[in-house]
């Protein structure tokens, strides 16, 4: 059953939308060398497939949050198998949490936002500052700095990301995350997998005591895009738009498990308990029949 637009969504959605998501003045003011360079910009927007984000951005933008991101799927081409459909069906009345992992960067958010929202329009998800740029889904974000930066600036905007996501599942709304941070990556044996799921998140979902529901995402993202993340994050950053347009036409697969109470999730006291215990919990759900 859809909700009602909330209070929340409507304020978000008044906002201004800016049509692109990145354009030569956000790329300088990141990158201050690209400054008087708008040719080598244009350039390189096409080259790494920024130009078709905006494109698509543009195309879309004008139905902010959980309409914008049904477009950009139907844009893509993109289907979603769903094994665990009757939970979606049934969620949790108030306020919940989901905890997924994190593979592709991108395409995983975009679908956690179609999947929840679509019956809940209330449903936010932590998301790091980069993916922000996305403003036609601010109205599903709260940002927080996942590197954790020293700038004090970037610093203050994680604090008030904090700060809301509290205030947010403690005012009765769903809250997602992605506990790993930043996307999967190789494991010490070569698979593809979350690294350890940040402790930060653990407490918060200890002190909200709420229902948790662990989502799987099926699939991974190039090699390629792998590896430049073992050489530098930021490499791996400009390689997610080309990612995201590899995938045009593909059909995932997502798994989602039954809600886990409060009384399950007391069960484990520590922090690392309990991060180790959703952990499993979510990649239980790895084989697909």
């Amino acid at each position: 059953m859809l909700y009602l637009c909330s209070p929340q969504l409507k304020n978000a959605m008044a906002q201004p939308i800016k049509r692109t998501v990145l354009d030569y003045d956000d790329i300088r003011q990141m990158v201050p060398w690209f400054d008087g360079k708008p040719r080598l910009v244009s350039f390189l927007s096409r080259m790494l497939a920024i130009d078709k984000v905006n494109w698509i951005h543009d195309h879309n933008c004008d139905t902010p949050g959980v309409p914008f991101v049904q477009g950009l799927l139907n844009d893509l081409e993109i289907t979603i198998k769903v094994r665990g459909q009757e939970v979606l069906d049934n969620l949790p009345q108030g306020a919940f949490i989901t905890v997924s992992n994190h593979p592709f960067g991108a395409l995983d958010g975009i679908m956690l936002i179609k999947l929840i929202g679509e019956h809940r329009d209330d449903f936010k998800v932590m998301v790091n500052m980069i993916l922000n740029y996305i403003s036609a889904m601010r109205p599903n974000f709260i940002a927080v700095d996942a590197l954790q930066s020293d700038d004090p600036a970037k610093r203050a905007v994680s604090m008030r990301g904090i700060a809301q996501a509290m205030t947010h599942v403690r005012e009765g709304h769903p809250l997602g995350f992605f506990p790993a941070g930043a996307v999967s990556k190789f494991t010490h044996d070569l698979h593809i997998e979350d690294r350890q799921w940040q402790p930060s998140v653990i407490r918060l979902i200890q002190k909200l005591k709420v229902p948790v529901i662990p989502i799987y995402f099926h699939g991974h993202n190039s090699i390629t895009f792998t590896i430049l993340g073992m050489i530098d994050w930021r490499l791996r950053t400009l390689k997610l738009p080309s990612e995201v347009f590899r995938r045009k036409g593909d059909t995932f697969r997502i798994s989602v498990g039954q809600p886990i109470l409060p009384e399950t999730l007391a069960q484990h006291p520590t922090t690392d308990e309990l991060g180790t215990f959703l952990k499993q919990q979510t990649y239980a759900m790895k084989q697909w029949d």
